[in-house]
């Protein structure tokens, strides 16, 4: 691109802020980093970006959370110490949720309140990694969150990355197979839907996963942040199915990580819960006496991992996901009617994309077309993601490149729906079909 091109950002502005900013490749740039980057070139110009790059819920709070967690403030447990192991009202409905949304069977008190998703698998990472001096790796099943790697980083512990793009279906199976046979795995860790693809794993895929994690003894963390948010099934009603597949119906090695984030609108708060078998909750390692003083997982992940992290999860906050779980558990709520308003918009937008010179990238889930949901991929002929990102910049979109998330998909950006407004739906195709004039010509 040149200042000659007209662009609905001022061209010479743009590249002084990318400039101004230190970042030696913007399409590299973590989240925050885009993001900071484009808030002061809001500032400077005045103008408003069509803002994809952060997965940020764009609806309101739940409100039986809100009014729960006041009345619990209110009532004055702000000034004592949260239990370690959760309300046991709270565990209760994790369970109940579970058992109606997945027909998975977990007791209650396998079920474990947390700060947040992302704060429940860097817990379920400082045990899953450290049951056996030879399992000391974790495998993304990719593409994937990137803090979930830099969790790992943090940790220092080893991990690996399958781009599983193609190696869906029988495929995965001799993949999978040819990295866990060495038996260095301790831990597959995805998420379904997936961030940043929006592909759901089979129940044929799960299946893989489950019987090889059962055959090399390797924990499955099943990130469940977008929980039944497959559109192409209504997986609404609590105690019928049809349900969420999940990895829980071919292995005992498993733990669900569930965010009350994207279902709930309730990411501020940070309140999510991990929920782990029963089978391995009850398991012995003692090689967890490395660490630990109980070579119980169970014992381990809650008075080990959780107490030393956070010294349990915030006392208000749990009232919140407790009234909110049980308003979806009673029925008295349908969460999955609330957000289709993402799937809806995810719809347009891709269309939108496709007709001004755009690609889907990850587009099929083992032969069908992907749902239409929180996020999807695109990329535009000859630019890689990260190149991609910076040229939209000029034309006031933001995004962030797939090779931030393991995707080897090295021409892709990842687009978020939540906070683009129906109203700003004619100005993003008013500003790509800017971007493909002027890419076409140039």
């Amino acid at each position: 691109m040149n200042d000659t091109i007209i662009t609905p950002i001022n061209y010479n502005l743009v590249k002084e802020k990318i400039s101004e900013s230190n970042l030696k490749n913007v399409g590299k740039a973590s989240i925050r980093e885009i993001r900071t980057l484009i808030n002061n070139i809001e500032k400077e110009s005045g103008s408003k970006f069509i803002r994809m790059e952060m997965g940020i819920p764009g609806l309101p709070a739940l409100k039986y959370g809100i009014d729960a967690e006041k009345k619990a403030l209110d009532s004055g447990i702000a000034s004592l110490y949260p239990n370690i192991e959760g309300l046991p009202e709270l565990k209760n409905e994790i369970s109940r949720f579970i058992k109606l949304f997945l027909n998975i069977d977990v007791p209650s008190n396998c079920c474990i309140p947390v700060t947040g998703s992302t704060n429940g698998s860097f817990i379920c990472f400082l045990v899953t990694a450290r049951r056996n001096k030879v399992q000391d790796t974790t495998l993304f099943l990719d593409p994937g969150f990137p803090v979930h790697k830099l969790q790992q980083q943090v940790l220092g512990l080893k991990q690996l990355s399958l781009d599983v793009y193609e190696y869906r279906g029988e495929k995965l199976r001799d993949k999978l197979e040819s990295i866990l046979s060495p038996g260095n795995i301790s831990t597959i860790l995805y998420s379904n839907p997936n961030n940043p693809s929006w592909i759901c794993f089979t129940e044929k895929e799960l299946r893989i996963i489950g019987e090889l994690s059962t055959k090399y003894d390797v924990i499955v963390l099943e990130d469940l942040a977008y929980f039944n948010m497959d559109f192409r099934k209504d997986y609404s009603k609590p105690g019928q199915p049809p349900y969420q597949p999940t990895v829980a119906n071919f292995t005992d090695n498993y733990i669900l990580l569930i965010s009350s984030s994207k279902i709930f609108s309730y990411a501020g708060q940070r309140i999510g819960a991990i929920a782990i078998s029963e089978k391995l909750f009850n398991r012995n390692f003692n090689d967890l006496l490395r660490f630990y003083t109980s070579e119980n997982f169970g014992h381990s992940v809650i008075y080990g991992a959780a107490y030393a992290v956070s010294a349990g999860t915030t006392h208000s906050t749990q009232f919140a996901l407790l009234a909110m779980l049980k308003s979806v558990n009673d029925g008295d709520y349908n969460f999955i009617d609330a957000v289709k308003v993402y799937g809806e918009r995810a719809k347009i937008m891709k269309k939108i994309f496709t007709s001004n010179g755009f690609k889907i990238v990850y587009d099929k889930d083992d032969g069908e077309p992907i749902a239409d949901g929180f996020y999807f991929t695109v990329s535009y002929p000859g630019y890689t993601g990260e190149e991609l990102i910076e040229e939209l910049l000029y034309y006031g979109i933001s995004a962030i490149s797939l090779s931030n998330t393991g995707s080897l998909r090295r021409e892709g950006i990842r687009a978020c729906v939540s906070l683009i407004s129906n109203d700003q739906l004619p100005e993003l195709e008013k500003r790509l079909k800017m971007f493909d004039k002027n890419h076409k010509t140039v």
